[in-house]
């Protein structure tokens, strides 16, 4: 038995699994039940409930004690199986009592489907004809046809209430007759009705499916995949449903406990509610089907496909199981409370993206892959199989999480410990001690809370960057911060206790075994007085650090007054640097007036009075020799230019009207 759900729906599906020969003795058959797992869960409500072939049509007696399944169309008479008729492919039609053939009889033409009128005892034949003909069981012949004006008729039924006979066309209409008058009373065109603005159609929808449900409702289903929900008193359909699978319907079942409506084509069958077409749930069964029978006030549900074994589905929601298979309640009651039991146990769920992962997508369309939904079953077996080829490392990784996850649950029963930041580890111990110690205060109603720097995101750079680390050797901080006592080296032990704590926990995960060891006991802070002794230690380390640096500097000056210097002399140009240094250093000596005086002498400066009796102080740069040799040429150079320029002001315009200058 497997089970599967849409919608919260649980439907069971009882036909799966293998079937067992009559002949095997019971030794063999618990012997294969050991092997099979499929054997063994198995439910066999029905005795070689299969056909030699395939299956066309499922029905059940009116009185719910037995189920015909045929190859050919047929209508059960009576309550039970006493009187069936069977419409044979070869236009044949034949009479069955209990005890067998009871009578065989021909019409025109070929025959596609028969209703039973149960007031006048006339059978009525739709076909590969405009006619509709009619035997009366009664008095055991022909009776004059109905003319339709359709070419064929595919589908016909017979409102059980009162009495009204309809037929659907190929042209996709329905018409309906009144038996009493033989007369046509009403036309639908449900071919137009089920084009809708959503549904694409490629040709002319034919009406596939008929269905009263009481006095004035009835269901049509046409040959490209919509079902019309009709009131008789109205010609628009109250609601279309589409399948959207474009293949004819086979099937249209009523269900009034929930107002459901079933309808199946042959892929799927779907279950809708028939006031706002709202899907319910949907089952998709591995083979074509051909019907659907839905039993009689109970959630048990029978279909006719393209295999020998006919399909049997429990669905409770429906109803309750019939009374010769009650104990599949208290069976779904217990999988209910057992939620192990999940759809296929032993079948994997993969998408098209997990076949790629894995390598497999040669496989879709083959017998290892099922497709279901949007994705496929596989089998569990082969499925760990090639993973464990794709991923060999896939059960280190496993076991690894394991052992992780149980190191996790022994570090939630330690003592927890506040994770530092990585830069600036002493600071955000420091602010949170005082962060703790504020909270402890018995006054801290009656100061205004400042907050906290750790949880201000202004400042979270400042414990994230590198850069914002403090340096607590350079000599801005030991200035700002004379007061390293007993209470910062205290605070370091207690870092270093953390990154200790730290430290164990990644070899924990590293190498997934081992345990942390315990933080220690931290020393009292009652030695806080010795502060003076401190400051002064302090400073005589800054004195020793400066007078270090000034002998390290006084070595390296001497070092360079010793170490000789050599200096290259141009040609033509001997001792001229001397001789500048010279004069340079002597001006340097004299006082601002007399080098004002030297200056206005060689007239690089001059000082004047001005009108409004403040002076007027203007100097002019001195220039090297190469300085004026580069003038000088340029000056020549402009000269040369000057004479060898030619002026053009002997040339006129010569442009006319209507000629381009040339």
């Amino acid at each position: 038995m497997q089970v599967s759900s849409l919608n919260e729906v649980k439907i069971y599906s009882l036909s799966c699994g293998k079937s067992l020969p009559e002949w095997l003795s019971d030794r063999k058959r618990r012997a294969l039940q050991k092997k099979d797992v499929d054997i063994r869960r198995r439910i066999e409500l029905i005795q070689d409930f299969e056909m030699p072939t395939v299956c066309t049509t499922i029905k059940v007696s009116k009185d719910g004690q037995y189920i015909l399944a045929t190859v050919v169309t047929f209508e059960i008479l009576s309550d039970d199986y006493s009187k069936i008729v069977f419409l044979h492919n070869d236009r044949y039609i034949e009479f069955h009592s209990q005890s067998g053939f009871y009578y065989k009889t021909r019409i025109p033409k070929f025959g596609r489907d028969f209703s039973y009128h149960y007031p006048s005892c006339d059978l009525y034949f739709v076909g590969a004809s405009s006619e509709v003909y009619r035997l009366n069981l009664e008095q055991g012949r022909y009776l004059n046809p109905l003319q339709t004006d359709a070419a064929e008729n595919n589908v016909c039924d017979v409102n059980s209430v009162h009495g009204l006979f309809a037929t659907g066309t190929v042209e996709g209409r329905v018409e309906c007759w009144d038996p009493r008058t033989r007369s046509r009373v009403g036309l639908l065109d449900c071919a137009l009705s089920s084009v809708t603005a959503d549904s694409e159609i490629n040709s002319l929808p034919t009406i596939s499916a008929l269905k009263f449900n009481g006095a004035l409702t009835m269901a049509v289903g046409t040959s490209t995949g919509q079902v019309l929900l009709y009131d008789l008193r109205s010609d628009k359909p109250l609601l279309v449903k589409d399948h959207q699978y474009g293949l004819p319907i086979k099937s249209v079942h009523f269900q009034d406990s929930l107002d459901l409506i079933l309808s199946a084509d042959s892929r799927i069958i779907k279950m809708w509610n028939k006031n706002s077409g709202k899907i319910f749930t949907s089952l998709e069964p591995e083979h074509d089907l051909n019907d659907v029978c839905l039993y009689p006030n109970s959630g048990m549900l029978f279909t006719a496909s393209e295999t020998p074994k006919m399909g049997t589905y429990y669905i409770p929601v429906l109803g309750p199981a019939p009374g010769w298979c009650s104990f599949l309640d208290n069976l779904t009651e217990e999988l209910e409370e057992n939620p192990e039991s999940t759809v296929y146990d032993d079948y994997k769920f993969v998408t098209k993206k997990d076949l790629e992962n894995l390598g497999l997508t040669h496989l879709i369309g083959s017998p290892f892959l099922r497709a279901y939904m949007h994705g496929f079953f596989m089998d569990i077996r082969l499925y760990h199989k090639v993973k464990l080829m794709v991923n060999p490392f896939a059960y280190e990784e496993y076991r690894k999480d394991k052992i992780r996850q149980k190191i996790e649950e022994a570090r939630a029963q330690r003592v927890q410990l506040k994770k530092l930041p990585k830069v600036n580890k002493e600071l955000a111990l420091k602010l949170i001690e005082e962060e703790e110690e504020k909270q402890k205060s018995t006054w801290k109603k009656k100061v205004k809370s400042l907050p906290n720097i750790l949880s201000d995101d202004r400042f979270k750079v400042m414990f994230e960057n590198p850069d914002f680390q403090v340096d607590e050797e350079s000599e801005e901080f030991r200035l700002l911060n004379p007061l390293i006592s007993k209470i910062s080296e205290k605070r370091k032990k207690k870092l270093r206790l953390l990154e200790q704590q730290e430290h164990h926990e990644k070899e924990d995960e590293e190498e997934l075994e081992g345990k942390p060891s315990d933080a220690e006991s931290s020393e009292s802070s009652d030695d806080e007085k010795g502060w003076v002794e401190e400051v002064r230690k302090q400073r005589r380390l800054l004195h020793q650090e400066e007078k270090l640096k000034r002998q390290e500097r006084l070595k390296e000056d001497q070092q360079t007054v010793l170490r000789p210097q050599f200096y290259e002399i141009k040609a033509g140009e001997e001792f001229r640097s001397f001789k500048d240094s010279a004069t340079k250093q002597k001006l340097m000596n004299k006082t601002l007036e007399d080098r004002l005086k030297i200056e206005a002498k060689n007239g690089t400066l001059s000082v004047s009075d001005t009108t409004v009796g403040s002076k007027q102080l203007t100097f002019t740069l001195k220039r090297s020799e190469q300085q004026k040799k580069q003038q000088e040429a340029e000056k020549l150079h402009r000269q040369e230019r000057k004479k060898l320029r030619r002026s053009a002001g002997h040339l006129k315009s010569r442009h006319r009207r209507g000629r381009p200058f040339h």
